[in-house]
């Protein structure tokens, strides 16, 4: 057994330029196709150098600045489609190995490189991820049921410390909050389950939506006669 296989690591680093797209809706223009980068790569705190935003409108920004998926998912899908998912379907900036994204606590951070990073934001499946599945020749008819089903979204990440990384590097957990609320208890509570939207105020560093969806969904807990 290699080093990089007996420790969390990054196995592919991927970017995206911005082409042109009338099928991803407006602004027609989309940079979900993203390929291997070699060598070091610099990331900043919107993003990685040489990675495009397609619709800033609700992608990118300080709290979905790299998006990181693991490797070990792209072997269920590939068991759930009955076809093989290839790295970078998913649009991740990061294909990672060892580490459970899903299971992540927000808030930890993760040293890569040079880079610290911060699971801060999950990934809904929108029209433009459903059209693309379906333009690799995958069923898409039924994607996004089913890709909220799962809980398997992976993670957005804060750009903490800037600095550079490339394929190979560690996945080091430097620290973690006591708090407990995971990469995949945010993306139930924003999809199958709204009852676990209360504990997303115990988290420091999400986005201020996420709050404003929990607060919204306790005043209305609250009120007489509500049931949830």
């Amino acid at each position: 057994m290699g080093d990089n296989d007996a420790m969390a690591h990054v196995v592919s680093v991927n970017a995206g330029r911005i082409v042109p797209a009338s099928w991803a809706g407006r602004p027609q223009q989309t940079a979900i196709a993203k390929t291997p980068v070699s060598g070091p790569v610099t990331v900043r705190r919107l993003g990685l150098e040489g990675d495009e935003i397609g619709d800033p409108r609700f992608h990118g920004g300080p709290h979905k600045a790299v998006y990181a998926y693991p490797e070990e998912d792209y072997a269920f899908w590939g068991e759930r489609l009955a076809r093989p998912v290839p790295i970078g379907t998913f649009a991740e900036n990061l294909t990672t190995r060892g580490l459970d994204v899903n299971a992540a606590v927000l808030g930890e951070h993760w040293r890569i490189g040079s880079v610290l990073l911060s699971p801060a934001e999950v990934r809904t499946p929108c029209n433009t991820f459903r059209t693309w599945m379906g333009r690799r020749g995958y069923d898409a008819s039924d994607w996004m049921r089913r890709f909220a089903a799962e809980a398997r979204a992976g993670t957005y990440l804060r750009v903490l410390e800037e600095g550079v990384l490339q394929t190979g590097d560690e996945v080091q957990v430097v620290h973690r909050p006591d708090h407990g609320v995971t990469v995949s208890t945010m993306f139930r509570a924003f999809t199958t389950d709204h009852s676990l939207l209360p504990g997303l105020l115990d988290v420091e560093g999400l986005p201020d939506h996420a709050y404003a969806a929990a607060r919204r969904y306790t005043a209305a807990s609250s009120r007489p006669g509500v049931r949830r």
